[in-house]
């Protein structure tokens, strides 16, 4: 039985986040052409990241991939503008939707000497909730108005939805749903279960029925696969992967694993894809040596995205859902001056500037992208001459 679902790729981009992993312009231009001959009907990247991503979108666009290419893009009218002056005609915009990773990117608590060294649970204060998820709704209304007035196509990734308030979450897919195509569902840590899932997603569109909900899940206790399909059951018009499961930590869901699932589970086949197209992608990253990490190994403690290490060195449980062990921090192409915090201040003891955190970003970055590979933060302290 044929089924409409709309197919969000993040091979190139969240897939990517994976430490270590790096792709260079050749292999992108290589997988794109793959995953786009699959029928997948987005394929993300980030022009924001770096100028090479920038130039890359540019030429995938060139090569006919147009209808194809969105963009994954923060918010502010300068990351909007950049994303279409690269041709794309789709954004993601995304933000954060979960109380604890509210309270962490909230300028106002971040400035404010009172909480800016404050978990959620340390502040415990509902009416400083409320009025920080106001400001959130204020801030992604205005983005959300300005693309729309651009012409742009807009979809929202809620980030760490799967944590949120259920209400606010409601309240965010109503608000959002008149500017959106499509609202995307991330279970950013990998905390839902199957039998979670079904009942979320139910409730959900109980009280939004109109809303198409995308699920973009991942796989830290090895349950997105498993998870995605109950979010497809349950009524989910979508999803958001990667080809191979690849992506940060233990990785997200793996595309060919849920498109062949259905198929073979309910007899689902999903309108426009190429089944036959999605082995060559398959072969492709094998024939490459690039897989995903396997849950709760050592690699899928592993930590290289700025954003993410900047919120782990105030709120270990923002980005770590587990117990126990530490997370790890890397450096690479995705780090940001935060990474370099945490080398100075944490690792060594021995802070520096928020100049110089800037300085060795930048340095490392170019080292990075030239050397194609991540570094451990013994390596890093060798590339700095500090060891």
């Amino acid at each position: 039985m044929k089924i409409r679902l709309t197919i969000f790729d993040e091979t190139l981009r969240d897939g990517e986040q994976q430490v270590g992993l790096f792709f260079d312009r050749e292999t992108k231009q290589a997988l794109a052409q793959l995953i786009a001959q699959t029928g997948v009907h987005h394929l993300a990247l980030m022009p924001a990241v770096h100028d090479t991503e920038v130039s890359l979108v540019k030429s995938l666009i060139n090569q006919g991939l147009g209808s194809q290419i969105v963009a994954s893009t923060m918010m502010g009218e300068r990351f909007i503008d950049q994303s279409q002056e690269c041709g794309v005609k789709t954004l993601i915009l995304f933000h954060a939707i979960s109380d604890r990773l509210l309270w962490l990117r909230d300028p106002e608590i971040r400035n404010n000497p009172q909480y800016q060294y404050q978990t959620l649970e340390e502040a415990g204060n509902t009416q400083l909730i409320n009025q920080i998820r106001q400001r959130m709704l204020d801030k992604v209304l205005v983005q959300l108005n300005y693309a729309a007035a651009k012409g742009l196509k807009i979809c929202f990734a809620a980030e760490d939805a799967s944590r949120a308030d259920f209400d606010f979450l409601v309240e965010c897919i109503n608000k959002f749903e008149p500017y959106i195509d499509h609202f995307l569902l991330c279970d950013t840590v990998g905390i839902l279960t199957p039998e979670t899932t079904k009942f979320w997603i139910r409730n959900l569109l109980e009280l939004a029925p109109n809303a198409s909900l995308i699920v973009h899940f991942h796989n830290d206790f090895g349950l997105a696969l498993e998870n995605t399909i109950q979010a497809l059951a349950a009524g989910a018009t979508g999803i958001s992967g990667t080809f191979g499961g690849i992506g940060e930590r233990a990785g997200n869901v793996a595309i060919e694993q849920v498109l062949n699932g259905l198929k073979l589970r309910f007899g689902w086949q999903v309108e426009r894809i190429n089944y036959d197209a999605l082995a060559h992608v398959s072969n492709y990253l094998e024939n490459q040596g690039i897989r995903a990490n396997i849950p709760f190994s050592n690699e899928a403690r592993r930590y290289e995205t700025g954003i993410h290490v900047k919120s782990l060195l105030r709120d270990r449980n923002s980005y770590y859902p587990f117990a126990h062990g530490q997370p790890e921090i890397w450096f690479g192409k995705c780090s940001g001056a935060s990474n370099f915090q945490y080398l100075f201040e944490h690792y060594l003891q021995q802070p520096r500037s928020v100049e110089e955190y800037q300085q060795y970003r930048d340095l490392i970055k170019a080292i990075s992208i030239a050397q194609k590979r991540s570094f451990s933060a013994e390596e890093v302290l060798i590339l700095l001459g500090i060891i």
